[in-house]
């Protein structure tokens, strides 16, 4: 097991690749947002199994969200995944825990980490419906091996910090694909400033979706650039199949249902990157906002801010803008892995990336 390896290759904006107008934040991150934290667990293992899995966790509020919750919303695209809570969500307008990202298989064993963490911490409530989230890895990663535990979703929680995020072939995504090349987590974050007021917006991405004809970079249509002839595909024919999830976080005073109007719009993100939703594919959008504080004990009327509807457009600019960063800076991060069955997942090649840029 290993936990946060560095990033070795460069990020979009590093090959003179941009998206969009809005500026980042410092780190190009979702940690850009005061108070949230990322941590990942990765697990790679030859024996006696097959392993290439892991888990993230994102952390609201420093890790004090089970305390003082924040407003949230959630999209689903195309609902062939799983994102635990999200009834709740939908009904009390909330997020009071981490949220966890790891394989499909393994959803229940990170829930349950995350209730146990909430009664160690005496969180307030006699029940706890943490948001947990999946994508499939089984093609590089031996999923029916269970290698996750509890141990690891709670040591990915208990390492969360600010600043930048490992990307790429880490936690969650570690054994993820996308457009046909390596895949795995990504993140990105904007700034967004109305009037006087700045806000950020940041998205974190666990990418595991897509075919190569369809991958576009900035709107150049780089995946029919690079050919199998070029760079091999992971599987023996071509496949659309997979999922993404996508976690947006900012610090603009929002309500649920605007939570809910921005995690739609990372659908246009990854529309842009050439995501279509396929029928086997869970696209699962969750969204929300640090700036009202709900503390999670019973008591009198709270006062809370929001923006009005009209004033919100930039945000969504911000969203789709950072959820297509996101989604390129994990395929920009990712290294080629070979796996399960010996099978070869390869990384996005960035001079051939460049090559398709400037291509007329």
């Amino acid at each position: 097991m290993c936990s946060l390896p560095g990033m070795t290759r460069p990020r979009l904006r590093d090959l003179g690749i941009t998206i969009g107008e809005l500026p980042p934040g410092e780190h190009n991150a979702i940690t850009d947002v005061a108070g949230v934290r990322v941590g990942h667990v990765t697990i790679i293992e030859d024996e006696p199994r097959v392993i290439r899995t892991g888990v993230t966790m994102i952390a609201p509020r420093a890790g004090e969200v089970w305390y003082d919750y924040a407003f949230a919303g959630y999209h689903s695209f195309n609902g062939n995944g799983e994102m635990t809570g999200l009834l709740w969500v939908a009904e009390s307008g909330m997020l009071g825990s981490a949220v966890g990202i790891t394989n499909t298989h393994q959803v229940g064993v990170v829930r349950t980490a995350l209730v146990r963490h909430s009664i160690d911490i005496a969180a307030p409530g006699s029940f706890h419906l943490p948001v947990v989230a999946e994508t499939w890895d089984g093609w590089l990663n031996d999923i029916d091996a269970f290698a996750v535990t509890e141990e690891h979703a709670l040591a990915a929680l208990h390492t969360a910090a600010g600043g930048p995020v490992a990307e790429g072939n880490v936690g969650g995504g570690t054994g993820m694909i996308c457009h046909e090349f390596k895949g795995g987590i990504g993140t990105s974050s904007r700034l967004v400033g109305l009037g006087d007021d700045r806000f950020t917006v940041g998205a974190l991405v666990q990418a595991n979706y897509g075919s190569r004809r369809d991958l576009r970079v900035d709107g150049v249509p780089v995946g029919r650039r690079i050919g199998y002839d070029v760079v091999a595909a992971p599987w023996p024919q071509e496949r659309s199949t997979g999922s993404i999830i996508v976690v947006i976080a900012t610090d603009a005073p929002l309500l649920p249902v605007q939570c809910r109007r921005l995690a739609k719009r990372a659908t246009v993100g990854l529309a842009r990157v050439g995501g279509i939703g396929h029928n086997g594919s869970g696209d699962i959008f969750l969204a929300f906002s640090t700036a009202n504080h709900l503390p999670a004990e019973p008591g009198g009327r709270r006062s809370i801010e929001m923006l009005p509807h009209p004033l919100i457009d930039p945000l969504f600019d911000a969203v789709a803008d950072a959820t297509e960063e996101a989604i390129l800076n994990a395929l920009c991060a990712a290294e080629t892995m070979t796996g399960h069955n010996g099978r070869t997942a390869h990384a996005l090649p960035l001079d051939l990336l460049a090559a398709a840029m400037t291509r007329d």
